[in-house]
């Protein structure tokens, strides 16, 4: 972990001021147990949030609230003079802010490129905070679990990518040498989050950001058990969906809906879907496959 000290001036916590330049004109993604922890402080739904809320079924939060003094629009849980109106369920992007987060190589390191914090200009009051290191800071912003939730699915991420791997390599489709599977895989890398959308369906996608289980209490407080159930729930309707499938056409698409999701929850975690989708399809080369 980083232990660069950086001044609180510079790394404004969300609740310090009602400027709100963290809630204009940004982008938040959401993984599906963001989506949860943010309807549970609404008191709605996770099905009612991502519907009322949320762009692309769930992945990213509109903003598309009142636009502040530099035509930016705000987040839709931004209240004027108020600030974050779910600030305890409010996701990682969220209380990072302005820092990344990026692995490699499972070390973690949190990042800000530019060289002065956006919060100087929009939020100024924030000059009379003290002095914090990055590790102070993140304990501050309580990101542990949901860190812990974010690294979950980015295993669950791989895991539906295997799946798809498995749908082309383990069975006749590579052998027969068809080649448009890794030509739609690659594709997809470059799909926005709308044609994600479209390709893979309101029935996979209900169940990747709003899964059955969010009626079971005790599974929702801990970001490890929710992330692990959800993860059974999606390896069982894969064996059931894709178990027994007999032709190649069959074996194709359920390859290449199986990746989408994977890239589609890529982008609901902040990885790169393009990179993966390279990657994804030379490692299948590497191992016999056709594009």
């Amino acid at each position: 972990m980083i232990s660069t000290k950086l001044n609180l001036q510079d790394i404004l916590p969300l609740t310090c001021s009602r400027a709100g330049t963290c809630c204009h004109g940004n982008q938040v993604f959401l993984n599906p147990w963001e989506l949860y922890c943010l309807a549970r402080e609404k008191k709605i739904s996770p099905r009612e949030f991502r519907d009322f809320y949320c762009d692309f079924d769930g992945i990213r939060l509109k903003f598309d609230g009142k636009a502040d003094l530099r035509g930016k629009k705000a987040c839709s849980q931004y209240l004027d003079n108020f600030g974050c109106s779910v600030h305890i369920g409010r996701p990682l992007a969220c209380r990072l802010f302005p820092l990344g987060r990026q692995i490699q190589s499972e070390n973690v390191n949190y990042i800000f490129q530019g060289t002065t914090f956006p919060c100087l200009d929009g939020c100024p009051e924030v000059i009379k905070l003290t002095e914090l290191t990055v590790e102070a800071y993140l304990k501050g912003q309580e990101t542990e679990s949901f860190e812990t939730a974010q690294d979950a699915y980015l295993e669950i991420m791989q895991n539906m990518a295997d799946i798809a791997f498995e749908l082309l390599l383990d069975t006749e489709l590579a052998a027969s040498g068809e080649k448009e599977t890794l030509k739609l895989w690659r594709k997809m890398g470059i799909e926005s989050p709308k044609e994600l959308v479209d390709r893979i369906g309101s029935e996979w996608l209900d169940l990747l950001m709003i899964p059955a289980f969010f009626s079971e209490s005790e599974v929702l407080e801990n970001p490890l058990i929710f992330a692990e159930k959800h993860n059974e729930l999606l390896q069982e309707k894969a064996q059931e969906k894709f178990g027994n499938l007999k032709t190649l056409e069959d074996l194709k698409q359920a390859s290449v809906l199986v990746m989408a999701l994977a890239l589609f929850l890529a982008k609901a975690i902040g990885a790169n879907p393009t990179s993966l989708a390279v990657h994804w399809v030379e490692t299948a080369k590497s191992f016999g496959a056709k594009e």
